[in-house]
């Protein structure tokens, strides 16, 4: 009688690490498509710029009275404006002189300026703050920026918001995840294995 409940019990649990390590897999599988709909478009389009080499600054301006908006073409007057600035390099690897954009979706935002701040009510930090950049592009007159070695892109970026690292680092947690279901349900397949064998013996 012992012996038999055992044998339930036994089989209880391995019934539910089984369906544990199944819906983990389950789990993981939607994970990795609702990755690939929604992140790694971003990281696929923007991968352009890939090779860094080194910029020399040639010209750094404001420009005051060409103030750009957010929306291009919108016609609302209360909408933010904020000074443009222009950043112009040398690029070290060709030799060309093309314009600089802090990040890829600086490009997207507004490709008229070099850096795009976000919404700010406060129009003296934010042409504060851009002043203190163009004065540190000036200070500074060389410094690493990724260009396209392709060429599609003539222009190079400041720094990267999607790096190969940041999509492997996204796939890591639905991975692990599907490592370990799949982990369980082998244990789990092991386990009913070595029972047939010491039954039969």
């Amino acid at each position: 009688m012992l012996a038999k409940k055992l044998v339930t019990a036994q089989k209880r649990g391995e019934t539910r690490a089984l369906c544990l390590g199944l819906g983990m897999v389950a789990c993981s599988m939607m994970m990795y498509f609702f990755i690939g709909i929604t992140i790694v478009p971003f990281y696929t389009k923007r991968y352009v710029w890939t090779t860094e080499t080194i910029c020399k600054v040639l010209k750094v301006n404001i420009k005051d009275k060409a103030l750009c908006s957010n929306s291009e073409g919108s016609e609302d007057e209360d909408i933010f404006h904020y000074p443009c600035l222009h950043v112009w390099v040398n690029l070290t690897a060709s030799g060309q002189e093309v314009m600089l954009y802090y990040t890829e979706d600086t490009l997207e935002r507004n490709p008229k300026c070099s850096y795009v701040p976000g919404n700010s009510e406060n129009a003296k930090e934010v042409k504060a703050k851009i002043e203190e950049i163009a004065n540190n592009f000036k200070k500074y007159q060389t410094f690493p920026c990724y260009y396209d070695p392709g060429g599609m892109q003539t222009n190079v970026i400041l720094s990267r918001l999607y790096p190969p690292r940041g999509l492997l680092f996204t796939f890591l947690w639905p991975t692990l995840m599907f490592t370990g279901g799949c982990l369980i349900i082998v244990l789990v397949k092991i386990s009913q294995y070595v029972s047939v064998l010491s039954a039969r013996q």
